[in-house]
């Protein structure tokens, strides 16, 4: 979303139905789809051919958790992933499981879900594989207990890990296949979106363009393993490692030509392009020839010409510095912070009532309600609203695709593979919308109830009826009653990127006579930015007032954008262009950012609004003094 009118009538209110409606175009890799589909097909196969089916629905149904926890990436981060979710999954089966097995009453059930949504819950705000593992934690819980369970009962949650053996297994390839290392692809990736911000230089597009090179920088980062001091890395990880820090200089010198809005001849703006081959094996391009003519200019020729000789694996001084290493007790202080905490209760909240209405209610699949709740209120997945009407919605459907199989055919065999043809879809209706997702899930879990034993051409309107009861739990007691102002998110996302943008611009300045990180601060500062513009954009999709509140706060974040880029020119006039520090301007800048900061604790969004530009910034002039009139214009305006 480059500007705040798209998807909007000129002048007119949010089309926040649109943009909930509005599906993405992922680009899925079919390895996969050919995974998950082989991962669903072989659990159920080895169950039907060994007359122990209600083992493979289980192996199947591990298998399936793995499979969405499942990415192109290295081993090295497959299975952390994987098994971490794997480890909630089980453990939450085990805990219904037991308490299906000792007969336990509708009081203690309800109780030991509520305590098992406060942890999930808890553990879904540390993170995206947190709440994946948060989700999946209460959503086998629930399955735990109410699915029929195969004899011994503990044979159930043990099965589970056999099939997500299978999807992981699968996968091990990618520890040696050089030619297609995901790192590898990821980086000319990386190189190929610098191109594209290049070519936009100038023009309207270069800010979404930005935005395009900084989930591709993310990507990368999150690919590469952490450093370890005093230990000797592989050349290849050396290289690919030199080669992204390489990008991340030339980002920098770009944010500042994109700020100011200066662009730079076609055959420089293709060269990163040249450099994406020959990361992927092709030949060394030669450099453009070209003179610079600005502090900005030379500062991004000089961070290019670096990064040609790094990638050619040449060593080029990059003025980077190693990445802080994790911290061992991050976890533990996310776990126990305010914000988790806080998700947890709300979590509680939803399944402690959805369990009150289980007992209260004739439902005969007590596991639906609090099942759809973990859906439902999965943080990453988007706006809640969005998520309980498409869940709605989506069952709706679902179970007229359930319906129309099971019409055809009851045979094992048969519903075997239209399970395994739903869940090789999982990986493009996941990144599509959440309503294509639960499309595809519902006949899965409806198909394997069929398998399992039990009837599943009587559970069709009983779970249109749970799923709009949980959803309806959600909208009342997780959205609209819920103490949480805003429901998206969005302020405490503007703190953050406000603090980052402090350091970085601290560390600008002192980095004239300290050696200092900086590129990492603006790698910081800027994947702040981009959780920050992904909550507004996430708001934008609520309803009113909340998606007209998303609406005030895009000019803030807009202008904090346009400020990293200013921080960005400012660094190169220091350091090409022979300018002086200016500690009434920094000032300046820095109480703006202050009185951000404060706007979005109070929930206060600034009124003022910033013009774009429509020519070359003047070098003769402070890049941050005119971000500090702008500052002053969206704050006082």
């Amino acid at each position: 979303m480059s500007a705040p009118g798209r998807g909007r009538a000129p002048g007119g209110p949010s089309a926040w139905w649109a943009l909930a409606l509005r599906p993405a175009r992922p680009v899925v890799p079919r390895v996969l789809v050919v995974r998950a589909a082989v991962g669903m097909a072989v659990p159920l196969g080895v169950g039907l051919v060994c007359g122990r089916l209600a083992l493979g629905v289980f192996a199947a149904l591990g298998a399936m958790h793995a499979t969405m926890n499942d990415r192109v990436e290295p081993l090295r981060l497959r299975a952390p992933r994987i098994a971490l979710a794997l480890a909630a999954s089980t453990a939450g089966m085990l805990i219904g499981a037991e308490l299906q097995y000792r007969g336990a009453g509708g009081l203690e059930i309800g109780a030991a879900l509520t305590l098992v949504g406060f942890a999930g819950g808890a553990l879904s705000a540390t993170g995206p594989r947190g709440s994946a593992a948060g989700m999946l934690l209460l959503v086998s819980a629930s399955l735990g207990g109410g699915m029929a369970l195969p004899h011994p009962w503990w044979a159930a949650p043990a099965m589970m890990p056999c099939g997500a053996a299978l999807v992981l297994l699968m996968g091990v390839r990618y520890r040696t296949d050089v030619r297609t290392d995901p790192r590898t692809l990821a980086l000319a990736d990386v190189y190929l979106a610098l191109g594209g911000l290049l070519a936009a230089l100038g023009t309207p597009d270069g800010a979404a363009a930005r935005r395009l090179l900084t989930g591709r920088l993310n990507q990368m980062q999150d690919l590469l393993p952490p450093p370890r001091p005093g230990r000797r890395e592989p050349e290849r990880l050396h290289r690919l490692r030199r080669s992204y820090e390489a990008a991340l200089g030339a980002t920098e010198a770009a944010a500042g030509l994109l700020w100011a809005w200066r662009p730079v001849p076609p055959e420089l703006a293709a060269f990163p392009a040249r450099l994406a081959a020959q990361i992927t094996g092709g030949p060394e391009p030669g450099y453009p020839d070209w003179r610079p003519d600005t502090p900005s200019r030379t500062a991004f020729d000089t961070a290019l010409r670096a990064a040609a000789d790094t990638v050619a694996g040449r060593w080029a001084p990059l003025d980077t510095a190693a990445p802080p290493p994790p911290d061992p007790w991050r976890l533990r202080a996310r776990l126990l912070s305010r914000g988790s905490v806080r998700y947890g209760l709300r979590v509680a909240l939803c399944v402690a009532v959805a369990e009150a209405a289980v007992n209260l209610l004739p439902l005969e699949r007590s596991y639906w309600v609090p099942m759809t709740v973990a859906f439902v209120l999965k943080p990453d997945l988007g706006s809640v609203f969005q998520r309980a009407v498409s869940r709605a919605l989506g069952t709706v459907l679902g179970i007229a695709v359930a319906a129309v199989l099971l019409a055809l055919t009851t045979e094992p065999w048969a519903l075997s593979l239209a399970i395994a043809l739903c869940v090789a879809l999982l990986p493009y209706s996941t990144a599509a919308h959440y309503g294509l997702n639960t499309i595809v899930m519902t006949p899965v879990a409806l198909l394997l109830v069929q398998l399992g034993g039990e009837s599943g051409s009587a559970e069709f309107w009983p779970r249109v009826l749970d799923t709009a009861l949980a959803s309806a739990i959600v909208l009342v007691f997780g959205y609209l009653l819920w103490p949480e102002r805003p429901p998206h998110r969005i302020e405490p996302g503007i703190v953050t990127a406000a603090n980052a943008l402090r350091r970085y611009l601290t560390a600008v300045v002192a980095g004239r006579s300290a050696p200092v990180a900086e590129v990492w601060l603006r790698r910081t500062a800027y994947r702040a930015l981009a959780d920050a513009r992904r909550q507004v954009d996430l708001g934008l999709a609520e309803p009113p007032p909340a998606g007209r509140l998303a609406e005030r706060w895009m000019p803030t974040t807009a202008a904090l954008e346009r400020l990293s880029g200013a921080v960005a020119a400012y660094a190169a006039q220091l350091r090409y262009g022979g300018r002086q520090p200016e500690p009434e301007v920094i000032g300046r800048v820095l109480r703006s950012l202050e009185r951000i900061t404060a706007a979005a604790r109070d929930y206060r969004p600034p009124t003022g609004r910033i013009a774009r530009p429509t020519a070359p910034h003047d070098p003769d002039r402070s890049a941050l003094a005119r971000a500090a009139d702008e500052l002053d214009l969206l704050l006082d305006g």
